[in-house]
């Protein structure tokens, strides 16, 4: 564990926002493998980038490349994969740019540590469930996964060995097998501006 260190503060949030005139926050999807969040968080940051809101996404592969590349998925390695992101997204939205983080984060107790961690700084954590039926996502199996997982031949796959604990209140509950990629990023924008998260 780290000691004798400082944190360094340049800015305050505030005067970031006001210079940078965005507000930073944070939308953790969460859903099973195969519902749709990086598909709606990709169309979400582009979308947001071209009203010329500064975003970033976070995606559950594309961080196994370098960041968490270390960590397997057991379920003390998903504690720490979230653990990790969780820091980087609230390094994001302290910076006022919004962090797009589309994760399966199957375990309550890691997105309250998550939530609790931008609370503490006073920033936004917006939870976004991206639900489907476990039958409706083994259908799609873009990565052929779960065909993987009933084989036996991937272990601790969610849903299949490891269960997942869906949100209880999340912020915007989203159900991709019955709205359109449109329609889940027009709920979500409408969230944003209602929160005064965008203008």
């Amino acid at each position: 564990m780290a000691t004798n260190i400082t944190w360094h503060h340049n800015l305050t949030h505030e005067e970031r926002s006001k210079l940078v005139k965005q507000n930073g926050a944070t939308l953790w999807f969460t859903g099973l493998s195969a519902s749709g969040k990086s598909t709606i968080a990709c169309a979400l940051e582009r979308k947001l980038l071209e009203t010329n809101i500064q975003s970033y996404r976070l995606d559950g592969d594309n961080v196994r490349f370098g960041l968490n590349k270390d960590l397997g998925f057991t379920e003390h390695d998903r504690n720490e994969n979230i653990r990790r992101i969780s820091e980087v997204a609230k390094l994001f939205a302290d910076s006022c740019v919004i962090a797009l983080t589309s994760f399966i984060s199957p375990y309550k107790k890691d997105r309250d540590e998550a939530r609790k961690l931008h609370n503490e700084s006073n920033l936004p954590f917006i939870e976004v469930y991206v639900d489907v039926p476990l039958s409706v996502a083994e259908e799609r199996d873009p990565k052929g996964l779960y065909k993987k997982a009933r084989q036996g031949l991937i272990k601790n796959f969610t849903g299949i060995d490891d269960p997942y604990e869906a949100p209880e209140k999340p912020e915007i509950h989203i159900n991709t097998h019955e709205q359109s990629v449109e329609e889940c990023v027009d709920t979500i924008i409408e969230y944003l501006k209602k929160e005064k998260i965008i203008n």
